[in-house]
């Protein structure tokens, strides 16, 4: 008996399971399918094409069309054939995902925005900001959110590292189209930089930058952006309240009375840009005796309570202790091997303490509560 060869909408339905590693989007939708036939023989033949010459994706892409067309029935093997998309093409891509509108703006900043932005911050360096933030980061795609990391650290960056990130981003016509790394959208100026070459610049070019990522890069319908802001209060902190006022300040310290001083100043701000604070997370707070179940404060302790406390007084309103995250050394060791220590063992304690820091801050599901709508009443005539 001869097994029947697939059907051309079974072969579109096949296509449609495969998304676009960047934008997220089904292939079928973005116009990526050239051509898709399977011959007498068996052999499926399917011709995509792709953003750009030389995507960084197409290996990716390749296999998961392979992988899906192959298991349909009567299919014997797959060839898959790229092409690239003309300037047309591009443009009705750009056309489809962003509209018409040839002003970009920053979507975040929108008034229906329903997309909750995190901007990490600290008063000195080396509080563990950025670890932090990868962490939360994943914790939130385990979660099932759709979440995006900004390294807003331009001088400092360190977040391509942190979550393996390999490849640069992909530019479609004016849109960036940002890597991925453990179900995280990621953009940082470092994937623009070559052999660590440091970044010298002065405030307004720092600003543009800021800018940029955020309004060319296409992130999607995010549930949650995080930007992982330089340590202090100048010039980025001072761009990000500008830019997107919605911003949340999430303020990182250790013990440290020095630590607790200055992560102070850096939460003050908000006092002056009027963003709301989302709590203060105590990084370093103890380290666990591996002989006994002593909490040796290596770092002094109370910090992270006494700057909720601060916080909350200056700004009038409560400010909460989100968490204490303890000393692993394998926290550390994720960071330098691109593997968040919430996916390489969610139940030590650090890992603990992220993960509820993440239902903390994320336990207030995306709505409409509390927007205007607009609306006005009508006037009598």
């Amino acid at each position: 008996m001869t097994t029947a060869l697939p059907t051309d909408d079974q072969l579109t339905t096949a296509l449609s399971t495969v998304i676009d590693p960047e934008i997220r989007r089904p292939l079928t939708e973005l116009g990526m399918v050239k051509s898709a036939a399977v011959g007498a023989d068996g052999t499926a033949r399917i011709a995509i094409f792709l953003t750009v010459s030389g995507c960084p994706m197409k290996e990716t892409l390749t296999r998961d069309i392979t992988a899906a067309v192959g298991q349909l029935a009567g299919v014997a093997r797959v060839e898959v054939e790229l092409d690239v998309m003309s300037a047309e093409q591009r443009q009705a891509l750009q056309t489809l995902l962003r509209g018409d509108n040839p002003v970009r703006d920053i979507p975040f900043a929108l008034p229906g925005s329903l997309t909750r932005v995190f901007a990490v911050a600290s008063g000195k360096g080396g509080v563990g900001k950025s670890s932090v933030t990868v962490n939360l980061a994943v914790a939130m795609v385990q979660q099932g959110l759709s979440v995006g990391v900004l390294d807003a650290d331009i001088y400092g960056f360190s977040i391509p590292r942190m979550l393996g990130v390999q490849h640069r981003p992909t530019q479609v016509e004016s849109m960036i189209m940002p890597p991925s790394a453990y179900g995280v959208k990621v953009i940082s100026i470092g994937m623009f930089t070559k052999d660590n070459t440091p970044v010298v610049w002065r405030g307004p070019m720092l600003h543009r930058a800021l800018q940029q990522f955020l309004a060319d890069v296409y992130w999607g319908d995010l549930d949650v952006l995080l930007m992982d802001l330089p340590p202090g209060t100048g010039d980025v902190a001072i761009s990000v309240a500008q830019l997107v006022p919605s911003a949340e300040i999430l303020v990182v310290t250790t013990p440290q009375l020095a630590a607790q001083e200055v992560a102070e100043r850096a939460g003050s701000i908000a006092l002056q840009t009027h963003q709301r604070i989302a709590g203060v997370v105590e990084n370093m707070s103890y380290l666990a005796c591996p002989h006994c179940d002593e909490k040796i404060d290596v770092f002094g302790s109370g910090g992270g309570a006494a700057v909720a406390s601060s916080l909350s007084t200056r700004l009038g309103a409560g400010v909460p202790l989100l968490g204490q995250v303890p000393i692993d050394v394998r926290l550390r060791e994720g960071g330098d091997s691109g593997r968040p220590l919430v996916l390489s063992d969610p139940d030590a304690p650090a890992s603990r303490a992220l993960l509820d820091i993440t239902a903390s801050l994320t336990g207030k599901p995306r709505g409409l509560a509390g927007m205007s709508l607009g609306l006005s009443p009508a006037r009598r005539g």
